[in-house]
């Protein structure tokens, strides 16, 4: 079953997200493991990002128990705005002293995608401690998108995107079977401008390759009441 944890604005979704994070993590490496967690771009998890480099309790001894990977990558170099690499380093990897040993970025810009995807396919781990996720107006996440063959990829972890709707078109990205082993999933949605695609994701029987959302639906979601405001009760638990 689902959770949707519902917030007044994005600021406070942001700090309770950076939260939750800090006590998994914390549990994890005082465990004496080591944290996995995958980001995602775009605009909604930068204030999350900032939040988590800014938090009192990671400490450095911390940040080097934590291994950082990518959901998907744009076909750009890694000190391009449109980086998810890049705005990642500029808002959490850099600020926390994240080692860079520690962090495993795609290298989408190189030209030969299959040979980017063979790479990353043998850096990610087995299992993934967590994936932060957005979710697009369309209601794509990571880079599947609608109608995209890869919502029902069921074998391959890591995939080549080379006809995005939205640039750049060449893109490459994790698959549902790694959304599927990950141990924790929390997706981010903030703004009216995503409420229609969150409320398809959550509610009715809409097909994962229209909404790929859907993928993670019976994970852990984090909306504000903007993003909320098309989903019946959205503190109630949603079931398959």
């Amino acid at each position: 079953m689902g959770q949707v944890r519902l917030f007044a604005d994005a600021a406070e979704l942001a700090q309770a997200a950076a939260g939750t994070i800090v006590q998994r993590l914390i549990a994890r490496v005082g465990a004496g493991g080591r944290y996995l967690i995958a980001l995602s771009g775009g605009r909604t998890p930068i204030a999350t990002y900032q939040a988590l480099a800014a938090a009192p309790l990671v400490g450095a001894e911390k940040w080097r128990a934590v291994e950082i990977y990518f959901a998907d990558e744009r076909a750009v170099p890694p000190d391009h705005a449109e980086s998810n690499y890049a705005m990642a380093r500029a808002a959490l990897i850099e600020p926390a002293g994240i080692p860079a040993r520690n962090v495993h970025r795609i290298r989408a810009e190189d030209p030969d995608l299959e040979e980017v995807v063979r790479e990353y396919d043998a850096v990610l781990p087995p299992v993934l401690d967590l994936i932060v996720l957005g979710i697009g107006e369309d209601g794509h996440t990571a880079s599947i998108f609608p109608g995209s063959p890869l919502a029902r990829e069921a074998l391959a972890r890591v995939a080549a995107v080379r006809d995005s709707p939205k640039p750049p078109l060449r893109r490459v990205t994790i698959t549902p079977r790694v959304l599927r082993e990950a141990r924790e999933i929390m997706v981010l949605a903030t703004g009216a401008a995503k409420a229609e695609a969150v409320a398809r994701a959550l509610e009715g029987t809409t097909d994962p390759d229209v909404i790929p959302a859907r993928l993670v639906r019976e994970r852990e979601w984090l909306l504000d009441r903007a993003a909320a405001r098309l989903v019946p009760n959205p503190g109630a638990p949603r079931t398959a």
